[in-house]
């Protein structure tokens, strides 16, 4: 618990710092969802909910890592909406979209927590 709470302060104090990340995402506005995908995900908390953990997660990983890994990243996140706006309003196809893709952002965290950032 206490390696997880010193991530959390490390990064958030490293946040402040941080030039901004690559801008190729940024979380819906559910205001201007156009797409069936966009207007299921702003309609349903828990994939709200992991929307925007996928937006923390993916600003951090790419704010913390060097160059290279960076462009690594935003190639794997535009994979991800790929594969989440072929889902359309299917709940358990968008759910598992958001599971891998989490999934591979903590890993990303967990080498920057082991290695340090950059």
């Amino acid at each position: 618990m206490g390696n997880r709470r010193y991530l959390i302060s490390t990064v958030a104090a490293l946040a402040l710092f941080a030039t901004p990340a690559i801008a190729d995402y940024a979380p819906l506005n559910c205001a201007k969802a156009g797409t069936v995908t966009e207007r299921v995900i702003c309609t349903n908390y828990e994939l709200g909910q992991a929307e925007a953990r996928v937006a923390t997660l993916y600003d951090w990983s790419t704010a913390f890592v060097a160059m290279g890994q960076r462009g690594d990243i935003a190639d794997a996140q535009r994979e991800f909406l790929k594969t989440r706006g072929a889902c359309k309003a299917n709940i358990r196809c968008l759910r598992n979209a958001y599971d891998a893709r989490i999934k591979e952002l903590d890993a990303v965290m967990t080498r920057i927590k082991e290695k340090g950032p950059f």
